[in-house]
C-alpha cells in the first residue's frame, strides 16, 4: 500500500503549479516557447504528485502542443447558444476543443 503524502508538500505542488501558470502568461508575448514549457513542466508536476489540475487551468492550455490559450492571440472561439456548446480552436496546432457553454 502507498503511503499517502502529507498535507504541506501537496500545498507546496500546488502553488508552484499556479507559479508556472503565472509565468507562462507573463512570458507569452515576449517567449512563446519558454511559455510552453512552464505548461509542460506544470502538467508534469501535477502527474508525478498526482494532483488534479482546476478546470480553468485545464480549459486554459492545448493539451496537443502546451500552448496557453488565449482568445484573440493563440485561440479562436465560438459559441452556439442552441447547441449550448463553446468551441475553441487552438491556432498553433489546429486542436479543437468543445465544452458545454451556460449564459
Amino acid at each position: 500500500m502507498r503511503k499517502k503524502r502529507p498535507k504541506y508538500t501537496i500545498n507546496i505542488v500546488k502553488e508552484r503549479i499556479e507559479r508556472l501558470f503565472e509565468l507562462a502568461k507573463e512570458n507569452l508575448n515576449k517567449n512563446p516557447e519558454r511559455s510552453r514549457d512552464y505548461i509542460k513542466l506544470a502538467r508534469k508536476i501535477g502527474m508525478k504528485y498526482n494532483l488534479r489540475l482546476k478546470k480553468e487551468q485545464k480549459r486554459s492550455f492545448c493539451k496537443k502542443c502546451n500552448q496557453l490559450l488565449i482568445q484573440g492571440k493563440t485561440s479562436k472561439v465560438e459559441t452556439y447558444s442552441k447547441k449550448k456548446l463553446k468551441i475553441i480552436k487552438c491556432l498553433n496546432c489546429g486542436n479543437i476543443y468543445r465544452y458545454p457553454y451556460n449564459k
